[in-house]
């Protein structure tokens, strides 16, 4: 392999890995918000506690129970010869750009949309409408739709159940009952987004590998899981304290058993899409969950204000991350060495800002009391 092709290799993974990151401090956070929100564990013990349980599950998933995510990602684009490698970095750049600008406004958007948005703006302009494999698009676009759906009324449901069996119990016993579960329902949670979203940047590199000829046939290496696995992790540990706001107090003040109910069946249902190899976003699934818990207290009690802000960003992720992945696929046929670099300073920069940042903003007291 030419020197320049390496060099290009080795920035795809490390763009690739930056992403991962992103996806942690962006995405996993929500995991653990509601667990937040109702005071079940400290903020610092919760973050570490699912960047630990984040790596378990991307192991477990891909070595243990053979989930195949990363291979229905790494399908959805099929040009004849292959994608190139500066086609990857302009898929990284309209994933990773499009999760620092709605992680700056404090939008819990999804990491998945904006992968999969990037892949097909990426697509159809350096290959053409062809060259996508809608046939694999339409099925992910239905799982990221629904799961969100399914989420909140499942939530709903479940939360209605539960109130009804302990509407006898003394409520500081059942609030300090579902605070301990919570703890087991947040690990649940943060396990089964490892599984799942940390399969896409294995996509992303393993795509890579096979487009630079360094492995004949799509099969992620373990030292891939491994990477993929840890930058997640770290990405968790730097924390998404902004998001975690927004998930565990304004859409709603959550009480410890809807955190419980709206866990539990967030998990499940990204379980159940992990087993069927469909990428769903922890996010939505989590948001989802989370407003139909709270609305079984009352319709007003959900703050549809901020919900209508999420699902803008949720609507506006798959065309807007297009966008900017259809640009630096331009840019990428005109110098893609110069395009990998800029997206490896931004990243760098990006992320030593944005770690400075939530260091100083942790919340206290101010997210468990919504102020």
């Amino acid at each position: 392999m030419p020197d320049f092709q390496i060099l290009l290799l080795v920035l795809t993974i490390v763009v690739a890995l930056g992403f991962d990151f992103t996806n942690g401090f962006h995405d996993t956070a929500n995991a653990i918000a509601t667990t937040v929100g109702t005071r079940a564990l400290p903020p610092r013990i919760a973050v570490i506690f699912s960047a630990i349980l984040n790596l378990i599950g991307a192991v477990v998933a891909t070595q243990l129970l053979h989930a195949t995510v990363a291979n229905t990602i790494g399908s959805l684009v099929n040009p004849g010869a292959g994608v190139g490698l500066s086609m990857i970095i302009a898929v990284l750049f309209g994933a990773i750009a499009w999760n620092l600008i709605t992680w700056r406004a404090g939008l819990p958007s999804s990491s998945t949309h904006a992968l999969i948005g990037a892949l097909i703006g990426m697509g159809i302009v350096a290959y053409g409408t062809g060259a996508v494999e809608w046939s694999e698009v339409y099925p992910i676009i239905i799982a990221l739709v629904t799961s969100p759906v399914i989420g909140l009324v499942l939530a709903y449901a479940v939360t209605v159940l539960l109130l009804n069996l302990f509407r006898r119990a003394r409520p500081s016993r059942a609030n300090s009952a579902f605070r301990k579960l919570q703890i087991f329902s947040s690990g649940f949670v943060a396990f089964s987004h490892g599984a799942n979203d940390a399969q896409k940047t294995m996509a992303i590199i393993t795509l890579a590998l096979v487009s630079s000829h360094q492995l004949t046939a799509f099969a992620v290496p373990l030292w891939v899981v491994l990477a993929a696995a840890i930058a997640i992790g770290l990405g968790t540990w730097a924390g998404g304290w902004r998001i975690i706001r927004t998930m565990g107090s304004r859409i709603i003040r959550m009480e410890p058993v809807d955190g419980f109910a709206a866990q539990t069946v967030g998990a499940v249902v990204i379980q159940v899409a992990t087993s069927w190899a469909l990428p769903v976003s922890t996010t939505h699934v989590i948001s989802g969950s989370v407003m139909g818990a709270g609305a079984t207290r009352r319709f007003s009690a959900v703050r549809w204000g901020v919900a209508w802000r999420i699902v803008w960003a949720w609507i506006l992720t798959i065309p807007a991350s297009a966008i900017l992945a259809a640009i630096a696929t331009l840019v990428a046929e005109a110098d893609p060495l110069a395009l990998a670099l800029v997206v490896l300073i931004l990243i760098v920069a990006t992320l030593t800002l944005l770690a400075r940042r939530t260091r100083r903003k942790q919340p206290t007291v101010g997210l468990d009391s919504g102020h």
